[in-house]
């Protein structure tokens, strides 16, 4: 079985390190693609350039215009490839526009150290049946929203007074995650659930789209079978911009990815 996530992130390789892919309008909202489908197609790439490093570690990403559904192709180079990681770097390129650029590590995340240590505490999102379906309401199901329909969230119910009218504005969201197909989570699809939850900014009564500016995502190990448990924080609005902190959690209770991305308010 060929699940969704797959075959939209799906690349072909062309010729040394270049890659076509096929955007999906299944990943977007109106005509903008969501930013971490896009940094998953990236991925997707940079895990076939260099043998035996398939897993992102670090990887960074700058968004230099928004990209649509449709052809594009992703263009890597090795900046280094020695021991046990590559650096590498990307560009998605799009009717001839350089899109999103990108600096990578990746490695192999099966061969490093056993032991995981953390003072980080897990989201405390209470069970299932519990949390809230904000995507089953009827005001929130939109013609051309297509991305919800790829996976279930169930949020916080203290954390989505947003979706009423009712913003908390402590500038928090947190969920259960998974995709709606039943895929099971890997490291290249955590380079996208870090991007999928409403902007943190719904939580301080801050509605619309907001523009993601620069990406980084910290992948710290393969996630376990499950659910995720994905939480979204702020704590800074200046310039017209925000910062989107993130911290996904496996079913195995590991601090399985971090991101933080520097996005513009919503107009």
């Amino acid at each position: 079985m060929t699940f969704e996530y797959d075959r939209d992130t799906g690349v072909t390789k062309t010729a040394e390190n270049e890659f076509t892919a096929e955007l999906s309008t299944r990943w977007g909202m109106a005509a903008a693609l969501n930013g971490g489908y896009l940094l998953g197609v990236i991925g997707r790439a940079l895990g076939e350039t260099v043998p035996g490093r398939p897993d992102p570690i670090s990887v960074s990403a700058y968004y230099l215009s928004a990209t649509g559904p449709g052809p594009a192709t992703v263009k890597t180079e090795v900046k280094r490839s020695g021991g046990s990681i590559a650096t590498l770097a990307a560009d998605l390129v799009q009717d001839g526009t350089t899109r999103i650029t990108a600096l990578a590590t990746y490695g192999d995340l099966s061969q490093l150290p056993e032991g995981h240590r953390t003072t980080a505490m897990p989201p405390d999102l209470p069970a299932h049946e519990d949390c809230t379906r904000v995507w089953d309401r009827p005001e929130h199901r939109r013609d051309g929203d297509s991305m919800r329909d790829r996976f279930e969230m169930l949020f916080h119910p203290e954390q989505a007074g947003w979706a009423s009218g009712e913003p908390s504005g402590n500038g928090v969201i947190s969920a259960w995650f998974r995709f709606a197909d039943g895929r099971e989570p890997d490291a290249i699809s955590l380079l996208t659930v870090v991007d999928l939850l409403p902007p943190v900014t719904v939580d301080l009564g801050k509605f619309g789209w907001a523009p993601t500016l620069e990406l980084t995502v910290h992948v710290r190990a393969t996630p376990a079978p499950g659910w995720l448990r994905v939480r979204h924080a702020t704590r800074n609005i200046a310039g017209g911009m925000f910062e989107e902190d993130c911290e996904i959690w496996d079913s195995a209770d590991r601090l399985v990815a971090q991101s933080r991305q520097l996005a513009r308010l919503p107009r």
